[in-house]
């Protein structure tokens, strides 16, 4: 079976009502799509595979017996892309399962950074225009800014998919920056003088 990102987009909505879930896998889709345009890869496939990994979380967010157990389950009944299955099964961490693909790496190496990337646009006037590494890596080094994003699961991350850090960062920043609309992450509305 193939998948294609407006079905993935339209299952994703149906299963998610939380807008700040939604915008997360666009950025995470956001990111995905980039680095397949990069290396050549079905951008299709990368596309609904970041969208959907975290199909079941708003629905079954307990990490002991639901996400994304729940939505594997989905996936491989109704005879989704391997590769995509793998992808998410490997984003999962404390599922233990090895990330072997391209694929599988780079959603591990992009989601939990596209969400912390968004937390510090958000706090930015100019939200993620203008971001840059240096400014990520700073905010990093706050453990009580974004404090549930794991940092050495995003170092990790560039290190598995075998790029510098920095570069990666920017990478991410970039393709983010092309949907900031979408994403919610343009400048904010400034409030007016009293």
């Amino acid at each position: 079976m193939t998948v294609s990102r407006d079905e993935a987009w339209a299952l994703f909505c149906e299963w998610t009502e939380s807008e700040s879930l939604r915008k997360h896998v666009l950025g995470v889709e956001a990111a995905m799509v980039a680095y397949a345009r990069k290396w050549g890869e079905d951008e299709e496939l990368w596309a609904a595979t970041g969208i959907l990994h975290d199909l079941d979380y708003e629905r079954h967010p307990d990490l002991e017996t639901g996400h994304p157990r729940v939505a594997l389950e989905y996936f491989r009944d109704n005879g989704y892309p391997q590769e995509l299955i793998d992808a998410v099964a490997g984003h999962a961490t404390f599922l233990g399962v090895p990330r072997e693909t391209r694929m599988a790496k780079t959603l591990f190496a992009v989601d939990e950074l596209t969400g912390f990337i968004a937390a510090v646009a958000l706090v930015r006037p100019t939200g993620i225009h203008g971001l840059t590494p240096k400014s990520v890596k700073k905010k990093m080094k706050q453990p009580s800014f974004a404090a549930a994003v794991n940092r050495d699961e995003l170092r990790q991350g560039a290190e598995e998919l075998g790029v510098d850090f920095d570069e990666h960062v920017a990478f991410v920043i970039a393709a983010m920056e092309e949907r900031a609309d979408e994403l919610g992450l343009g400048p904010r509305e400034q409030e007016p003088a009293a």
